[in-house]
């Protein structure tokens, strides 16, 4: 089987290999975020802030639900150094989130510091925390969110591949459930 083939092969695994009731638990979440005029906080490192950001543009345009990612140049830089870039995402979530906020962290490997201190913080507070991992499956993240998602693989690329997939396609599932 050449690369390509085998890639895909991969690539088309991993997305099927997910908990539809979780999926569904998740959008259920949204929806009552939506229902309770609350918001949405979506992070990411690297790769993953692009998800995030692509992921709040759709769910805000299609969804009409409140929904940010914090991808400013200058926030990100300002909050990382005056709070260390281990700090930046729960400093943000700090100032922004309040009760019935929901926490959406993706991160490849769940093992990140800014991560594992930002669903560190959103749990003390009590916010609901939803994760999309990688890697090892006993990874931070994985382990402490109220719902987890979880990819079997080391590679980058099918990993933030099948979250954007999963993400992009719950919001077309909840744009089809016309609420």
């Amino acid at each position: 089987m050449n690369f390509f083939s085998s890639y895909l092969k991969k690539l088309s695994s991993e997305v099927y290999n997910i908990d539809i009731k979780n999926l569904e638990k998740l959008g259920k979440k949204i929806l009552e975020v939506k229902k309770k005029n609350k918001k949405i906080l979506i992070f990411g490192n690297g790769g993953s802030i692009a998800i995030a950001s692509h992921v709040a543009v759709d769910y805000a345009k299609n969804l009409g639900i409140s929904i940010s990612s914090y991808t400013d140049p200058s926030l990100l830089t300002c909050f990382s150094n005056d709070y260390k870039f281990e700090n930046y995402i729960k400093k943000i979530i700090e100032l922004y989130a309040r009760k019935g906020d929901v926490i959406i962290l993706i991160s490849s490997s769940g093992k990140s510091k800014n991560m594992i201190n930002a669903i560190k913080y959103a749990k003390s507070k009590k916010m609901f925390t939803a994760t999309f991992t990688g890697f090892e499956k006993n990874n931070f993240l994985n382990k402490h969110g109220n719902i987890s998602f979880w990819i079997n693989s080391r590679n980058y690329n099918i990993i933030e591949n099948t979250h954007q997939i999963w993400l992009l396609t719950l919001c077309d599932y909840l744009a089809k459930k016309k609420f």
